[in-house]
């Protein structure tokens, strides 16, 4: 954590702290899908009182990270092979009609300029693989607020929670591939040309092949 981050953590009442530990902890994998939150244990662990965790768990809730379990006690969200599938076309849906808008607007030549900006980022974000996932997520929310929906970008960023825990608990390298700023440049080269369709249909095919792989236990 950098000094920068340090200091704006001193800064955070006990509640915001407990959210920030307790996101970073489900969002880089060390609470893993399913897992219990159990308000006892974390409130030891993070010296606060458990009504502090459970408004932090409440807020996660709200976020799409935790979900209620057995006798009510909170978990790390856990999606089925078929609530993935649903997820990423509902977001495939919200990123074409983002592409679909892009294409319509006057300021086409700088919303390209911005997203292969994007793109660069995402292939240097080789290395690290969070990363890289930030700079994949850093793309699509892009690409949807660049429609200047606003709406639409909020409805995107209520999904992203989900998606981040999805993509944590893939294996490595199939949570790689579909990252890689060579499946998402077609994207934004067919936006270029003001070719919605063939942007929309590379679109579903990034998505398709992401939930393949998501999806795959190898």
């Amino acid at each position: 954590m950098t000094e920068e981050a340090l200091r704006s953590l001193d800064r955070m009442t006990l509640r915001e702290r407990a959210l920030v530990a307790l996101r970073e902890a489900i969002l880089t994998g060390r609470y893993g899908p399913g897992d219990h939150l159990g308000e006892v244990e974390i409130a030891s662990q993070l010296s606060i009182s458990r009504g502090t965790v459970r408004e932090a768990l409440r807020h996660l809730q709200q976020e799409g990270l935790v979900t209620p379990g057995v006798r009510g006690m909170l978990r790390v969200r856990s999606l089925s092979a078929a609530e993935i599938d649903e997820l990423f076309r509902v977001r495939c849906a919200l990123e074409g009609q983002a592409v679909a808008e892009i294409v319509e607007s006057d300021g086409l030549p700088q919303i390209v300029t911005e997203l292969n900006a994007s793109l660069d980022k995402l292939e240097a974000a080789t290395g690290d693989l969070a990363e890289q996932l930030e700079a994949d997520l850093a793309f699509h929310a892009q690409l949807c607020a660049l429609s200047g929906n606003s709406i639409l970008l909020d409805t995107w960023r209520h999904l992203e929670g989900p998606i981040r825990v999805v993509v944590m608990s893939a294996s490595t390298e199939n949570r790689r591939f579909p990252m890689s700023a060579g499946h998402h440049r077609p994207i934004v080269e067919a936006i270029e040309r003001g070719d919605a369709e063939t942007a929309v249909r590379v679109l579903r095919e990034h998505m398709k092949s992401a939930v393949e792989r998501l999806n795959s236990k190898v």
